[in-house]
């Protein structure tokens, strides 16, 4: 669970999430729609994480470059995530160690087209990256931008 106190109701890991967010939305107006520099902010995010959730991210970030390569790194509340066209997230990775978690997750979006139905998932816990895992992953990144 996240630290608690009294300010504003947020826990510090909320505020400094909050703080890390609005930091990345002034490097990313700054930076404008530049793939270069999202690229670059997505690696560093991933090269911070401690190594069990690096290697879920790079994990994820190796499919999204291989099946979805118009999709843009950029960082999401300080977490590595890929967007559309619009500059909107797609999908993410919640790293485990970050929010003090048990396991990581991958999000997806309300944009992802992964609708079947009245009910389905756009949120997967991740705990290791196997050849399973990396394909039911390539499975729903290549779904949510079809």
């Amino acid at each position: 669970m996240a630290e608690t106190d009294t300010s504003g109701g947020l826990s510090k890991d909320e505020r400094d999430a909050v703080k890390q967010r609005a930091k990345e939305l002034r490097e990313q107006e700054k930076a404008g729609k530049s793939r270069a520099a999202g690229e670059k902010a997505v690696l560093d995010a991933i090269a911070a994480l401690e190594p069990e959730d690096k290697v879920l991210a790079e994990g994820l970030h190796k499919v999204v470059a291989e099946v979805a390569p118009d999709l843009v790194p950029k960082t999401y509340y300080g977490m590595p995530g890929y967007a559309n066209g619009e500059g909107k997230i797609l999908v993410f990775i919640q790293p485990a160690k970050k929010f003090k978690t048990r396991y990581a997750t991958i999000g997806f979006e309300d944009r992802a087209s992964l609708d079947d139905g009245d009910l389905w998932a756009v949120g997967f816990a991740i705990r290791n990256w196997t050849p399973a895992v990396e394909q039911k992953v390539t499975e729903l990144v290549r779904s949510a931008v079809s």
